[in-house]
């Protein structure tokens, strides 16, 4: 899967699964990320041996994975985690990450929407996504998205400053999901982006 498209003020990108050969474009991404974006992500994007291990789980479709380039660099990465057990395998996580540099040009609705795609061929059902409260910002994104709060844990994930935090997980049935992001795109002037 790749696609090119082109944003409202013209930059260019290109949409596309990760391989192993983007490991280094890819931590120059991770590590290129503010610190406050760092500090609640949920595994040390800036070890490449973790990194790598989960780019190969993408390519053996344990998950999927995709990159947005603009000028052959990383400026996003969207992910959709499927779940191998039974009893949760309508389900799909999803994660969005956006360079600071890129964010509101519609490039996380646009890998969004590329995640749904792909969601709907492996038979997702419920998406799901865990933040940590103090990130509102994502919270704000995802509920326009459809997401709504299942459950707050209390002090229940470390951060990197090995902090205490509270766990917010938030679901959203896919048919929802579809609408707002539709809903989106009619309300906004999306249609000149492709």
């Amino acid at each position: 899967m790749q696609k090119k498209m082109t944003l409202k003020d013209g930059t260019e990108i290109t949409i596309r699964e990760l391989t192993l050969d983007d490991l280094e474009n890819l931590m120059k991404f991770f590590t290129s990320l503010p610190l406050k974006d760092q500090q609640y992500l949920r595994i040390d994007v800036t070890n490449k041996e973790i990194v790598k291990t989960r780019i190969s789980d993408a390519l053996h479709k344990k998950d999927i994975r995709l990159a947005v380039l603009h000028n052959d660099q990383i400026i996003a990465t969207g992910a959709l985690e499927l779940s191998h057990d039974d009893w949760r395998r309508n389900q799909g996580e999803l994660r969005l990450i956006v360079a600071h540099d890129y964010q509101h040009k519609g490039i996380g609705l646009m890998l969004a929407r590329e995640l749904y795609y792909l969601a709907v061929e492996n038979g997702v059902k419920k998406l799901v996504v865990k933040m940590m409260k103090k990130q509102k910002s994502a919270r704000n994104l995802v509920k326009k998205l459809g997401f709504s709060h299942e459950v707050i844990i209390p002090d229940y994930v470390t951060d990197k400053s090995e902090k205490l935090q509270d766990l917010v997980i938030m679901t959203c049935d896919m048919k929802d999901f579809w609408k707002e992001l539709e809903h989106i795109y009619q309300a906004s002037d999306w249609m000149r982006c492709r």
